[in-house]
C-alpha cells in the first residue's frame, strides 16, 4: 500500500489552517497524528490533494486545570494525556482510560481530538467522555459532545472549523469512575464507562455511557435514573439498570458479533462497572 500524492502544509496558527482549508475545500483535510486518515488513503477510502498540518498550533496542544474544569487540547496526544501530572492528579482514571487506547505506537502520535473528529464508532475516549458530561470546543462555540458526535464518522464540524479543546468538568471527590471494554486486535467491540457517587449507603448519582457496539456511543439516561436513591448494593437496581442500558445501546450486527451477542456484552460490563464503581466508594 501507498499514500497517493498529496500537498503538505504546515500553518502556524488556527486562522491560517482555517484558511487552507477553506481554500482547498473538499479536496482538504486537517491532519495531526494522521493514525486514521493516513490509512484511509493507504487503503485508497478517501483522496485529498491537500493535507493541513496542525499539529504545529500551539493554542491547540496541552492541558490545563480552568475553572473546575480539565481542559484538553484538541492536538494533545495520548500519550500526552496519559503521562500528565496534571491529569493523574486530578483526574486519574481519564490517563487509565487513555493508557489501554490501542498501542503505545499509536497513542505516541494519535490525538485526543483526532481521534474524536474522525468519529469512529470504536473509540474509548468518545465513551468516556460522553459519561463526564464533556464540552466540546470548535469554531466560537463550546457544546455537549454529544452535539458534536454526529454520527459514525461525522461531526458537527463545518468547512474550515477545528475542534480546539474538549472541556471536562471535574467530579466531585468522591466519585468513582470505572471504564471497561472487550476489544479484538486493539479494537474496541464494547465499551461502557460509568461514574457513581454514594452519600449515606445511597446512589446520590450516577453516569453510564455505552460505545463501541453501535453507531455511536449513547448516555443511557433512563438506566442511570433507577440507580439514583437506591441502596448502593441493591443488586435488582444493578441488574435493571444495566439491562435498561443494553436495551438503549442501539448495537448493529458487524464482525465482532451479532446485536444480540452485543447486548449481553453490554448488560455484563455495566453490571461489572456499577459494582466496581460502588465497591470503591464502600472503602
Amino acid at each position: 500500500m501507498t499514500l497517493p500524492p498529496f500537498d503538505l502544509h504546515r500553518p502556524a496558527s488556527e486562522d491560517e489552517a482555517r484558511e487552507l482549508l477553506l481554500r482547498h475545500g473538499d479536496d482538504a483535510a486537517a491532519i495531526c497524528g494522521g493514525t486514521e486518515l493516513l490509512l484511509l488513503l493507504k487503503l485508497g477510502y478517501a483522496a485529498y490533494g491537500h493535507l493541513v498540518a496542525i499539529d504545529g498550533i500551539p493554542t491547540l496542544r496541552g492541558v490545563r486545570a480552568e475553572n473546575g474544569s480539565l481542559v484538553i487540547g484538541a492536538t494533545t496526544t495520548h500519550r500526552e494525556i496519559e503521562s500528565s501530572p496534571l491529569v493523574l492528579e486530578l483526574l486519574p482514571a481519564l490517563a487509565a482510560m487513555e493508557r489501554g487506547v490501542a498501542n503505545i505506537r499509536v497513542r505516541n502520535v494519535g490525538t485526543l481530538g483526532g481521534n474524536l473528529c474522525f468519529s469512529d464508532p470504536h473509540s474509548d475516549p468518545a465513551t468516556f467522555l460522553l459519561a463526564l458530561d464533556v464540552e466540546a470546543e470548535w469554531a466560537d462555540r463550546r457544546a455537549p459532545l454529544h452535539e458534536f458526535l454526529v454520527g459514525p464518522y461525522e461531526t458537527a464540524l463545518a468547512s474550515g472549523e477545528l475542534l480546539r479543546a474538549v472541556r471536562i468538568p471535574l467530579p466531585e471527590p468522591d466519585t468513582r469512575i470505572v471504564h471497561r471494554k472487550l476489544a479484538f486486535h486493539e479494537r474496541p467491540a464494547a465499551t461502557v464507562t460509568t461514574a457513581v457517587r454514594v452519600r449515606e449507603g445511597a446512589v446520590a448519582e450516577a453516569r453510564i455511557a455505552v460505545g463501541s457496539v453501535g453507531a455511536r456511543a449513547v448516555r443511557a439516561h433512563a438506566a442511570e435514573a433507577r440507580l439514583r436513591g437506591v441502596p448502593a448494593g441493591d443488586s435488582a437496581a444493578i441488574a435493571e439498570a444495566a439491562e435498561t442500558a443494553a436495551g438503549m445501546s442501539e448495537p448493529v450486527d458487524d464482525a465482532n458479533g451479532s446485536a444480540e451477542y452485543k447486548q449481553e456484552l453490554v448488560r455484563v460490563l455495566v453490571t461489572r462497572c456499577i459494582r466496581q464503581a460502588v465497591d470503591a466508594a464502600a472503602l
